[in-house]
Protein backbone atom coordinates (compact mmCIF):
# COMPACT_ATOMS: atom_id res chain seq x y z
CA UNK A 1 0.00 0.00 0.00
CA UNK A 2 1.46 3.72 -0.86
CA UNK A 3 1.90 5.95 1.56
CA UNK A 4 -1.00 8.01 -0.48
CA UNK A 5 -3.29 5.03 0.21
CA UNK A 6 -2.50 4.60 3.90
CA UNK A 7 -3.14 8.34 4.18
CA UNK A 8 -6.48 8.16 2.44
CA UNK A 9 -7.65 5.30 4.32
CA UNK A 10 -6.43 7.13 8.09
CA UNK A 11 -8.71 9.96 6.62
CA UNK A 12 -11.57 8.19 5.63
CA UNK A 13 -11.66 6.09 8.77
CA UNK A 14 -12.40 9.04 10.67
CA UNK A 15 -16.41 10.15 11.00
CA UNK A 16 -16.02 13.92 11.65
CA UNK A 17 -15.34 16.08 8.74
CA UNK A 18 -15.26 19.73 7.52
CA UNK A 19 -15.17 20.33 4.16
CA UNK A 20 -13.89 23.46 3.62
CA UNK A 21 -14.78 25.58 0.54
CA UNK A 22 -18.42 24.07 0.63
CA UNK A 23 -20.19 26.98 -1.52
CA UNK A 24 -24.19 27.74 -2.08
CA UNK A 25 -23.40 26.63 -6.05
CA UNK A 26 -24.48 22.69 -5.58
CA UNK A 27 -22.26 22.40 -9.33
CA UNK A 28 -19.10 22.84 -6.90
CA UNK A 29 -17.01 19.99 -6.54
CA UNK A 30 -17.01 20.63 -2.56
CA UNK A 31 -20.23 20.49 -2.76
CA UNK A 32 -20.38 16.72 -4.86
CA UNK A 33 -17.44 15.94 -1.72
CA UNK A 34 -19.52 17.17 1.01
CA UNK A 35 -22.57 15.37 -0.31
CA UNK A 36 -21.31 11.77 -1.15
CA UNK A 37 -19.76 11.99 3.10
CA UNK A 38 -23.08 13.04 4.52
CA UNK A 39 -24.68 9.79 2.20
CA UNK A 40 -21.82 7.55 3.52
CA UNK A 41 -22.79 8.14 7.14
CA UNK A 42 -20.03 10.37 7.98
CA UNK A 43 -20.65 13.46 10.22
CA UNK A 44 -20.01 16.42 7.82
CA UNK A 45 -19.52 20.46 8.22
CA UNK A 46 -19.83 22.72 5.93
CA UNK A 47 -17.23 25.74 5.71
CA UNK A 48 -17.60 29.13 4.09
CA UNK A 49 -16.54 32.39 5.62
CA UNK A 50 -18.95 34.02 2.98
CA UNK A 51 -22.47 31.71 3.65
CA UNK A 52 -24.69 30.64 6.77
CA UNK A 53 -26.05 27.84 4.96
CA UNK A 54 -25.78 25.20 2.14
CA UNK A 55 -26.91 21.68 1.14
CA UNK A 56 -30.04 22.59 3.46
CA UNK A 57 -28.01 22.72 6.27
CA UNK A 58 -25.45 25.27 8.65
CA UNK A 59 -22.28 26.11 6.99
CA UNK A 60 -19.62 27.42 9.51
CA UNK A 61 -17.75 30.46 9.30
CA UNK A 62 -14.34 29.05 10.29
CA UNK A 63 -13.56 24.75 11.11
CA UNK A 64 -12.64 26.51 14.54
CA UNK A 65 -16.63 27.33 15.07
CA UNK A 66 -17.53 23.47 14.34
CA UNK A 67 -18.35 22.65 17.87
CA UNK A 68 -16.98 19.75 19.05
CA UNK A 69 -13.91 19.87 16.43
CA UNK A 70 -13.12 17.70 13.45
CA UNK A 71 -11.38 14.77 12.82
CA UNK A 72 -10.18 16.03 9.45
CA UNK A 73 -10.74 18.53 6.69
CA UNK A 74 -10.83 18.47 3.37
CA UNK A 75 -9.48 21.71 1.86
CA UNK A 76 -11.63 22.48 -1.72
CA UNK A 77 -10.49 26.28 -1.95
CA UNK A 78 -7.80 28.11 -3.99
CA UNK A 79 -4.36 27.48 -3.39
CA UNK A 80 -3.69 31.05 -1.75
CA UNK A 81 -6.44 30.40 0.70
CA UNK A 82 -4.92 27.35 1.62
CA UNK A 83 -2.37 28.02 4.07
CA UNK A 84 -5.26 30.75 6.33
CA UNK A 85 -7.48 27.85 6.26
CA UNK A 86 -4.20 25.14 7.18
CA UNK A 87 -3.51 27.89 10.29
CA UNK A 88 -7.37 28.05 11.40
CA UNK A 89 -7.09 24.17 11.44
CA UNK A 90 -3.79 23.93 13.29
CA UNK A 91 -5.79 26.53 16.24
CA UNK A 92 -8.87 24.18 16.10
CA UNK A 93 -6.68 20.91 16.22
CA UNK A 94 -7.48 19.28 13.50
CA UNK A 95 -5.10 16.20 13.10
CA UNK A 96 -5.90 15.43 9.68
CA UNK A 97 -6.11 17.61 6.31
CA UNK A 98 -6.43 16.80 2.77
CA UNK A 99 -6.12 19.24 0.26
CA UNK A 100 -7.81 18.70 -3.01
CA UNK A 101 -6.25 18.17 -6.22
CA UNK A 102 -8.28 18.37 -9.70
CA UNK A 103 -6.57 16.54 -12.00
CA UNK A 104 -7.04 18.76 -15.17
CA UNK A 105 -8.77 21.81 -12.96
CA UNK A 106 -7.88 24.03 -9.98
CA UNK A 107 -5.92 22.51 -6.82
CA UNK A 108 -6.28 23.23 -3.62
CA UNK A 109 -2.35 22.40 -2.55
CA UNK A 110 -0.23 25.15 -1.23
CA UNK A 111 3.66 24.35 0.01
CA UNK A 112 3.18 26.50 2.30
CA UNK A 113 0.08 25.06 4.06
CA UNK A 114 2.02 21.76 3.28
CA UNK A 115 4.74 22.69 5.32
CA UNK A 116 2.93 24.24 8.33
CA UNK A 117 0.85 20.95 8.53
CA UNK A 118 4.41 19.13 8.97
CA UNK A 119 5.66 21.62 11.39
CA UNK A 120 2.92 21.22 13.59
CA UNK A 121 2.55 17.03 13.37
CA UNK A 122 -0.59 17.33 11.25
CA UNK A 123 -0.84 14.54 8.58
CA UNK A 124 -1.58 15.95 5.11
CA UNK A 125 -2.60 14.52 1.80
CA UNK A 126 -1.34 16.77 -0.27
CA UNK A 127 -3.18 16.25 -3.54
CA UNK A 128 -5.92 13.58 -5.12
CA UNK A 129 -9.51 13.40 -4.21
CA UNK A 130 -11.67 11.76 -1.73
CA UNK A 131 -14.03 10.89 -4.27
CA UNK A 132 -11.67 8.40 -5.96
CA UNK A 133 -12.39 6.04 -2.75
CA UNK A 134 -16.41 6.59 -3.57
CA UNK A 135 -18.01 6.43 -6.91
CA UNK A 136 -16.69 4.14 -9.79
CA UNK A 137 -15.15 6.85 -12.26
CA UNK A 138 -13.05 8.43 -9.56
CA UNK A 139 -11.87 5.18 -8.78
CA UNK A 140 -11.16 4.63 -12.47
CA UNK A 141 -9.53 7.79 -12.31
CA UNK A 142 -7.30 6.98 -9.66
CA UNK A 143 -6.22 3.76 -11.66
CA UNK A 144 -5.36 5.50 -14.75
CA UNK A 145 -3.35 8.48 -12.62
CA UNK A 146 -1.77 5.66 -10.71
CA UNK A 147 -0.39 4.03 -13.91
CA UNK A 148 0.95 7.58 -14.85
CA UNK A 149 2.25 8.23 -11.44
CA UNK A 150 0.36 11.38 -10.82
CA UNK A 151 -0.85 10.16 -7.76
CA UNK A 152 0.22 12.40 -4.65
CA UNK A 153 2.97 10.50 -3.03
CA UNK A 154 1.79 12.55 0.34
Amino acid sequence: MSQFEALAKDFLAQKRIAVVGVSRNPGEAANGIFRTLRDKGYEVFAVNPNADSVEDGPCYHTVQLIPGGVDGAILVTKPEHSTQVVNECVAAGVPRIWMHNNTWMGSSVSEEGTAVCRQNGIAVIAGGCPMMFFDPFHKCMKWVLARMGRLPTA
